[in-house]
């Protein structure tokens, strides 16, 4: 457990140097971080024990354990020079700068000093921007290792914590960033990053939004340790955490609304929206084929029309929404990222059920360098089909010509299926017929609903023809038994029994 982090008193001094505008919180609570290294509990309740005993060092008070990926333990008492105890009380005396006290007793001070020195000015009580100044120090002087830089970050991710969980002004945590940038602590993962998951685990869901719009009102957004623009930055990354809360639209929404108040989110972040819209509309196409199935079990009313015009226009401004970030990616990411756009708009056409759009994205990414996966084609054709685009389903069907007889016999029972799906059983039933022509044997479960669908609506022109000349195909092909046809001539009353 990491105890008694330090902060300024009174909450704020004003410091000598641009960089020292910042304010400090003092902590009481014990808390525990994660930070990447997963460091391992450091035990340093030894040394306040030991400052105690020093005469000359007043009132330093009991130090707290902190993460640190080393071990100091009570050994290290004996080690402490008599330097390390003047170097205390000539800090505290802030009768000179740090670095001025620091450089006269370099040569006094161990590596393992230096980090006590660091701990007791970041402990409740003390001045914290000591604790900076002395890192800063450390840096300019090359003797930053990689245990003292765990350290500073341990520290540092506890102040932001605590003025995270004290309910603190937002620009407070920014320019604890800041100045953690100005004095050269370079993490190894996203301060930001890690300061936005402190919001969202605190509840503070509102304020993790406001800071990540005073990060990009100051422009500070690449700090180092968050210079990964692929990740989306603040905005995309807060994207995310709405997400894995299942927040999808509020994560698409957050996205367009920083983007509309004149502030400039990284671009990944548009194609992190885009992803969001993505799974909204999947889980709303789920929600919408459980609706269909309870109103057909007769467990619901069917939907009036005020009710589908709710859906449809949802559904568009989903799709709108998209569209729009779409948009931004391409003005604003270039050439590169078209591919990626296309993909994405697809796989919202696709989840929408929009057939003809879907299959523009697929000829869209093929002209970006970004050829989408059979299996893609495939569905975009069941879609067409199920909705009976004409032009569409030639278009695609092209491309099976080329492909080997796995892959044709695959997007043709995707067409099938298509067809069944959208009631179109005529077209159901050429395209099994094309199929066992071209020796190919559709799945039993397909043949029998063309066969059941076409049955249904024998009394429809055409459809005893179109039938018959089904049945005859499957017989040939000994893929159903001998059938009966029955034929009722009303006029004549006449019954025509045929063996087909």
């Amino acid at each position: 457990m990491a105890y008694g982090i330090a902060a300024l008193n009174n909450w704020g001094l004003t410091y000598g140097s641009s960089w020292k505008q910042c304010v400090f919180l003092a902590t009481h609570q014990p808390n525990k971080l994660n930070i990447h290294s997963q460091a391992r509990i450091s035990s340093f309740a030894s040394l306040g024990t030991v400052l105690k005993r020093r005469s000359r060092v007043k009132d330093f008070g009991l130090l707290k354990s902190v993460q640190l990926g080393v071990f100091i333990t009570s050994d290290d008492e004996e080690e402490m020079s008599e330097g390390f105890f003047e170097a205390i009380e000539e800090l505290e005396r802030m009768a000179r700068e740090p670095s001025d006290v620091l450089e006269e007793m370099n040569d006094k001070l161990s590596a393992r000093e230096l980090q006590l020195v660091l701990v007791y000015f970041a402990q409740e009580g003390r001045d914290s921007w000591c604790a900076l100044e002395v890192f800063e120090w450390l840096k300019k002087e090359n003797r930053v290792d990689k245990e003292t830089m765990e350290l500073m970050v341990s520290i540092m991710c506890t102040w932001v914590k605590k003025l995270i969980e004290g309910k603190k002004r937002v620009e407070d945590v920014v320019d604890l960033l800041v100045d953690m940038d100005c004095v050269g602590l370079k993490t190894s993962f996203s301060m930001i990053e890690k300061a936005i998951s402190l919001y969202w685990e605190a509840g503070e869901n509102y304020g993790a939004v406001l800071f990540v719009k005073e990060v990009l009102r100051r422009g500070i957004s690449c700090l180092d340790g968050d210079n990964q623009g692929n990740r989306g930055g603040p905005v995309g990354y807060l994207a995310w955490k709405m997400m894995e809360d299942g927040s999808y639209r509020d994560a698409a929404k957050l996205v367009i609304h920083i983007r509309e108040c004149g502030l400039k989110p990284e671009v990944y972040s548009y194609l992190i929206a885009m992803t969001a819209v993505v799974k909204d509309l999947n889980e709303f196409a789920k929600a919408l084929r459980k609706l269909k199935g309870f109103t057909k079990a007769g467990l619901v009313a069917e939907l009036d029309e005020e009710n589908v015009d709710l859906i449809e226009k949802y559904q568009e401004d989903l799709l709108a929404d998209g569209r729009l970030l779409s948009k931004w990616v391409i003005e604003e990411g270039g050439p590169p990222l078209h591919g990626v756009v296309h993909e994405r708009l697809l796989a919202m056409y696709v989840c929408a059920g929009r057939g003809s759009e879907a299959e523009q994205q697929l000829w869209e990414m093929k002209l970006a360098g970004k050829e989408a996966d059979g299996d893609l084609y495939d569905i975009v054709l069941a879609i067409c089909a199920s909705q009976k685009e004409a032009g569409s389903v030639s278009r695609l069907l092209t491309r099976t010509e080329a492909t080997s007889s796995i892959r044709r016999k695959r997007t043709l029972s995707w067409l099938l299926r298509g067809y069944i799906k959208g009631g179109h059983f005529k077209n159901a039933a050429e395209t099994v017929i094309k199929m066992v022509d071209s020796g190919f044997h559709p799945e039993f479960l397909d043949r029998v609903a063309v066969l059941q669908g076409l049955s249904r609506r024998i009394q429809q022109p055409g459809n005893v023809d179109t039938y018959l000349t089904l049945c005859k195909c499957l017989s040939d092909a000994n893929l159903i038994g001998p059938t009966l046809v029955y034929m009722h001539i009303r006029k004549h009353k006449l019954w025509i029994i045929k063996m087909v």
